[in-house]
């Protein structure tokens, strides 16, 4: 049975005297978020680095963002860093998972926590609940959020790439990560060494990609789940949701071996066909866990 929390249970004054000497880091990876990221990263600063000492580091991936992105996240104290900047001899396309990965290699925290950059309305309890069972506890590696998702301001009803495409897939291939609310959430913490030792899937399978390589690596028993509460953001339309569908798809027949043979890690596609519309390629990427990158290992 997978350990569930709740964020309540991790006032900042509680984590404040669990860290013990330890850093943490918040990376938020963003593409286009500046209608947003200046707020989340306000919010973070004034209640859990200025008037909570929880957090050490936080920083702000910008993922070839073409609006204000880089700059409202400045203005609101985050350092932010260029992806296309970090470790580019392994690729400068732009993508979720090689945000992450380049995160991790910014950043020096021994707890790394990763929130998405389009959540209106930010609450820092997020980052408490995340980091609060890995700062108070030694048995747990990682924690994954889950929270309430209103569709159109319908309680309950978000998460259509989840229930549609991930829950049945995780079902038949990975049922141990079934107790997963939200197995897609881009809420994730974990230690530094666990991020270190996994490989980061590109674009948006890297969610439940880090679960499977971190159970698989460590085991299930040190993965958790914490309630965050509300999350309201921006809900795609259909029309997007197939592509993240078909990126999710692609990580799990990869995962369990039924990728086609002998695909490498660079440069499996496959199209997304609808009728009347262009294929839309979505191509499988994977970066190397940074423990084996040397350019990690010599600023670690």
């Amino acid at each position: 049975m997978l350990r569930t929390f709740d964020s309540s249970e991790f006032p900042p004054s509680r984590l404040v005297a669990a860290k013990r000497g330890r850093r943490l880091s918040v990376c938020l990876p963003a593409r286009n978020e500046a209608g947003t990221v200046g707020e989340t990263v306000a919010a973070v600063r004034r209640e859990l680095v200025e008037r909570f000492p929880v957090v050490d580091e936080l920083v702000v991936i910008d993922d070839g963002s073409s609006d204000g992105t880089a700059q409202e996240a400045a203005a609101a104290g985050a350092r932010v860093v260029a992806s296309s900047t970090v470790l580019p001899e392994y690729g400068t396309e732009y993508g979720k998972g090689q945000a992450m990965w380049r995160g991790v290699h910014v950043t020096s925290g021994d707890i790394v926590v990763f929130c998405d950059a389009d959540i209106r309305r930010f609450d820092p309890g997020f980052i408490l609940g995340l980091a609060g069972p890995l700062l108070t506890r030694d048995d747990v590696t990682a924690v994954k959020g889950f929270y309430d998702r209103p569709l159109n301001g319908l309680p309950g009803e978000g998460g259509r790439v989840t229930e549609l495409m991930a829950r049945p897939l995780i079902s038949v291939f990975f049922p141990r990560l079934a107790g997963l609310y939200q197995p897609l959430a881009g809420e994730l913490a974990a230690r530094r060494e666990v991020l270190e030792s996994v490989p980061f899937v590109g674009g948006y399978g890297v969610d439940l990609g880090l679960l499977i390589d971190i159970t698989e690596r460590f085991g299930a028993s040190g993965l958790v789940q914490c309630d965050l509460g509300e999350r309201v953001h921006r809900n795609r339309p259909l029309s997007e949701l197939g592509v993240q569908s078909m990126a999710i798809l692609q990580l799990v027949l990869e995962r369990a071996g039924l990728a086609e043979e002998n695909a490498a890690a660079f440069g499996w596609t496959a199209q997304l066909l609808r009728p009347g519309k262009e294929a839309v390629p979505v191509t499988f990427v994977e970066r190397p866990p940074l423990s084996e990158v040397p350019a990690h290992r010599k600023t670690a």
